[in-house]
C-alpha cells in the first residue's frame, strides 16, 4: 500500500508540473499579442473610458514586469500600502470582481483553505476587488477570510495592471452601489492571480477572460511552492 501511495503522489506531482508548464507556455505565446496591443499595433480593439470593451482585449502586465504604486483602502477603511507590504515578503495578489460574484466567492473560499499552507511557505495573500470597504467587510465576515482584502472601487489600479474592461449593460445598476458610488465608469477587472517577489516583480500570472475559469487552489499552491526559492 505504501508503494502504491508513493506512486500516486509522484503521478499527481507530474500532472501538476505539466499543467503549470502549459499555463506558462500559454502566456508566453500570448505575450507578443498583448505587447502588440499595448504598442498600438492593433487598431481593432474598441475602447471606452480608456479600457477595452471586451475582456479578451485587455493588455495586462507581463511576467517580468514590476507592479505600479498601489495604495488602497482595506476592509476597515484604512490605507494599505501594497508596495511596502510586498517588500516585506513574497505576495500572492488576486484580483476578483466582487463579493456578489459566485465564482469569486468560490475562489476566495478555496484560497482560504490553503491560506495556512501558503503562509507557512512565507507568502502573504492580498485580494483586490471593486467592492467598497464596507462590502469587503461583509465578504470577510461571511466567508471567514483571514487574508487581506483591498478596495479598488474606481478600478484605478486595475487599469494600471491592464486588466480593466467595460462591464456589460446588465451590471450598470449595481456596480456603482457595490463600489460605494466610485465605479462611475462601470468597469470590471478580468479575474487574475499574480505571484510577486519582494521587489514587486511579477514571477507568475494567471489571467482568464472566462469568469467561470479560475486557477484552482491546488495549482496555486503548487505554483507558489515551486517559485518560492526564486523569490
Amino acid at each position: 500500500m505504501k508503494r502504491k501511495s508513493t506512486s500516486q503522489n509522484i503521478t499527481l506531482l507530474l500532472k501538476t508540473l505539466i499543467i503549470i508548464m502549459m499555463l506558462t507556455v500559454s502566456y508566453n505565446v500570448n505575450a507578443l499579442t498583448r505587447i502588440a496591443i499595448r504598442s498600438g499595433n492593433s487598431d481593432t480593439t474598441k475602447m471606452i473610458s480608456g479600457v477595452p470593451l471586451l475582456p479578451e482585449d485587455i493588455s495586462p502586465l507581463l511576467t517580468g514586469e514590476n507592479i505600479p504604486k498601489v495604495n488602497l483602502l482595506n476592509a476597515a477603511g484604512q490605507s494599505f500600502d501594497l508596495n511596502a507590504a510586498v517588500a516585506s515578503k513574497p505576495t500572492i495578489l488576486i484580483f476578483y470582481r466582487g463579493g456578489w460574484c459566485p465564482f469569486c466567492s468560490k475562489q476566495l473560499a478555496g484560497i482560504q483553505e490553503i491560506e495556512q499552507d501558503l503562509t507557512k511557505m512565507g507568502y502573504q495573500i492580498v485580494a483586490v476587488s471593486t467592492d467598497s470597504p464596507e462590502n469587503l467587510k461583509n465578504t470577510e465576515t461571511k466567508q471567514k477570510l483571514t487574508y487581506t482584502l483591498l478596495s479598488d472601487a474606481d478600478l484605478s489600479i486595475s487599469k494600471q495592471f491592464g486588466i480593466a474592461f467595460k462591464s456589460p449593460k446588465n451590471y450598470d445598476k449595481f456596480l456603482p452601489e457595490t463600489s460605494g458610488g466610485k465605479n462611475v465608469d462601470k468597469l470590471l477587472p478580468v479575474p487574475s492571480v499574480f505571484i510577486l517577489n519582494r521587489k514587486g516583480n511579477i514571477r507568475f500570472e494567471y489571467i482568464n477572460p472566462n469568469i467561470t475559469q479560475r486557477l484552482s487552489a491546488g495549482l496555486l499552491k503548487a505554483a507558489a511552492a515551486s517559485l518560492y526559492n526564486e523569490l
